[in-house]
């Protein structure tokens, strides 16, 4: 069973008058080629797709000011990001980009920008060389003659003063410029591990100072591996937590993960070695849209491939976000099938609050459960060891006077809570008349709690439980590992020394172990 490709904006296009993309697009025509293919040499021309989110990266508001001071464009390997990239920087550093008035008709002029300082980052340079190499090919002898550019220089000067250039990994060089537009290259790529995340931190930061407020970064990436930390993955992560964020333009399409019914009639997602063929093509034609150079057959060729990893082919040919080199807990898709926004907890409802988490290295988590047979979960907040911080403790008066504020809010039946590390807190709670359970996590008590969370979770009838959709959640119920022993199955993480928190899944099994014990006298709600 295929559904349809999951798109992560909204499908729209800006109306004319709150767009300067249509005389961006009437400069590329004129000024621009393509670089390679069967088309090279002639007029550039965006598909039906990319014009779509050009108007939509050039939208702007009544006063001029653009839409979108960042965005996200997020497809599968090969749909042509790099030279849609490409394009974006030859308008900023020749074409008309910015601002200029209206005309007598009330539409925006857009005129070129007064000093384009245009970026192309990555953490290696062989990521920037993927775009820097279009622009030989890319402008047109008319582009060269008028703005006066050597297009096979390392760094690429107009006439007027404009500049393009590569950078790469070192935070401390990009501290203070002040560019106009930076393309973020192959974000999956950047991590802690090759100063990705700080890199980024100092671009965001430039593109701030920018006098008029044009400055902008855009991220162009294949789909991240869930856990790793990458600024893919935290740009991701930001929009499925909040939905949209003000000034943010994230663009991705998706395949859908097919799905089987198994033997116990709980719906799973179908593994890659069990979809037929004309699955896997369903699956790459949903995710290129437009793309329609795309060798199908050759990447089902790839996909068959004994020595191709499933996760390979989910994240970089159906654009999913997806791990399947170790043992994940749920299968892709099975716990966020549980989300129900529409729930929402109300004051005075009965629940129950779980506490799962360490005083420094790592995170510590709250979880808030309504109690009864249909249990609901959601996150009360989660404190979280940044990676480049080996001293980072948790605030302990913070996390005890959220649980204080909690309590104040609804009918708390329990706070439930490993007494390891927080026998102080969980004292402090009882002294104030709080009902505080103890919840050792030996394996005999988590192993049948994770087992009756999985049913749940796994379960068809779609009231057996539900969650927000939080993303701090959902980030670290896949970054469990399932593991299993003569009791059963129970959760750990990948190893001790692991950065993926999995606190908010252990406080989540604990919370529903105790919910559902617990008869709901309250209204009910729902």
């Amino acid at each position: 069973m295929i559904l349809q490709p999951v798109r992560s904006i909204v499908d729209r296009v800006p109306a004319e008058r709150f767009t300067l993309g249509w005389q961006a697009l009437a400069w590329t025509a004129a000024y621009l080629l393509q670089p390679d293919g069967p088309d090279a040499g002639k007029a550039w021309k965006y598909t039906p797709e990319q014009v779509r989110m050009l108007l939509r990266w050039y939208e702007i508001d009544e006063a001029g000011r653009f839409s979108y001071r960042r965005g996200v464009i997020r497809r599968l390997k090969g749909w042509g990001k790099d030279p849609f990239a490409a394009s974006l920087m030859a308008i900023e550093l020749m074409g008309p980009c910015r601002f200029g008035g209206r005309d007598a008709e009330g539409l925006p002029v857009a005129v070129e920008h007064p000093a384009p300082w245009i970026q192309t980052a990555a953490v290696a340079k062989d990521q920037t060389r993927n775009t820097m190499t279009l622009f030989p090919g890319m402008l047109s002898p008319a582009a060269v003659d008028e703005y006066g550019i050597d297009p096979g220089k390392e760094i690429i000067y107009t006439r007027a003063g404009g500049r393009l250039e590569a950078v790469t990994s070192n935070p401390r060089s990009l501290e203070g410029g002040r560019p106009s537009l930076v393309v973020a290259n192959e974000t999956h790529h950047w991590l802690h591990s090759n100063e990705g995340i700080e890199m980024m931190s100092a671009i965001r930061r430039n593109a701030r100072k920018s006098r008029d407020g044009a400055a902008r970064v855009l991220e162009i990436t294949n789909g991240h591996l869930p856990g790793e930390g990458s600024v893919a993955e935290a740009s991701h992560d930001a929009i499925a937590n909040a939905g949209t964020i003000k000034g943010v333009y994230y663009d991705s399409v998706e395949a859908p993960f097919v799905t089987r019914t198994n033997a116990d009639g709980d719906v799973e997602v179908t593994p890659l070695a069990d979809m037929t063929d004309d699955e896997i093509r369903a699956s790459v034609v949903a995710a290129r849209c437009d793309a329609v150079w795309l060798d199908v057959e050759g990447i089902l060729d790839e996909a068959r491939d004994p020595t191709t990893s499933e996760g390979v082919v989910r994240r970089f040919y159906f654009n999913q976000i997806f791990r399947a080199e170790r043992a994940n807990w749920f299968a892709p898709g099975v716990w966020m099938a549980k989300t129900d926004t529409e729930r929402a907890f109300a004051p005075g409802d009965s629940v129950v609050i779980a506490l799962d988490g360490s005083y420094n290295g790592d995170s510590t988590g709250l979880i808030i459960c309504s109690t009864g047979d249909h249990p609901h979960v959601d996150v009360l907040d989660c404190w979280e060891a940044p990676d480049d911080d080996e001293e980072w403790q948790v605030n302990i008066l913070d996390v005890e006077e959220t649980v204080r504020k909690a309590c104040a809010l609804y009918e708390v039946a329990e706070i439930v809570c490993d007494p390891y590390r927080w026998q102080h807190s969980m004292a402090v709670w009882s002294d104030e008349g709080l009902t505080v359970v103890d919840y050792p996590q030996s394996a005999a008590r988590m192993t049948p709690a994770t087992q009756h969370l999985e049913r749940l979770v796994k379960a068809r009838d779609v009231d057996s439980l539900s969650h927000s959709g939080d993303g701090r959640l959902a980030r670290h119920v896949d970054n469990a590992v399932a593991v299993e022993d003569s009791r059963g199955r129970r959760i750990r993480k990948v190893n001790k020394w692991s950065r993926l928190h999995i606190d908010l899944a252990v406080a989540t099994i604990m919370a529903v172990d105790r919910a559902v014990r617990i008869v709901d006298t309250a209204p009910n709600i729902w």
